[in-house]
């Protein structure tokens, strides 16, 4: 969260506070899809090209209550709730016409859920040597 102090008291029709809302959102914007390891920033509709300004020092607070933050973090979950998004968008767009930018939704999903997949199979210890499968040539009496 960045809190933008200097725009307190504006109301809410302030062509200031509107121009610098923009270029407050058009950062942020620019900034995360820099940050992003997917290259990608999902958000409804990208943001009013604005000009770039310094960001004041962002604040970070819990908004998930521990419980429940304990729960959804498990890798597995993780997956099966992110596989479930794509099945839910999927369907969305075989059942009308969409926008482009709800397809780079559904392609962003699922680089998310390889990398999810990825990293949940490397976590488990990756996949067995077939070598050492049981039945293999090795530990046959044949």
């Amino acid at each position: 969260m960045w809190p933008l102090w200097d725009l307190e008291g504006q109301g809410k029709g302030s062509a200031t506070a509107k121009s610098s809302l923009n270029s407050v959102e058009y950062s942020v914007f620019q900034k995360l899809l820099a940050d992003s390891m997917f290259g990608a920033v999902l958000n409804e509709k990208p943001p009013i090209p604005s000009p770039l300004v310094n960001l004041p020092t962002s604040l970070r607070a819990p908004i998930v209550p521990d419980p429940v933050n304990e729960r959804r973090k498990h890798s597995d979950l993780r997956v099966a709730r992110r596989a479930s998004t794509i099945a839910r968008l999927a369907q969305v767009i075989s059942e009308r016409a969409v926008h482009p930018g709800l397809r780079h939704t559904l392609l962003v999903q699922a680089r998310r859920l390889e990398h999810l997949a990825n990293q949940r199979l490397e976590e488990s210890g990756g996949l067995p040597d077939p070598s050492e499968a049981p039945g293999s040539e090795e530990d046959s009496d044949v």
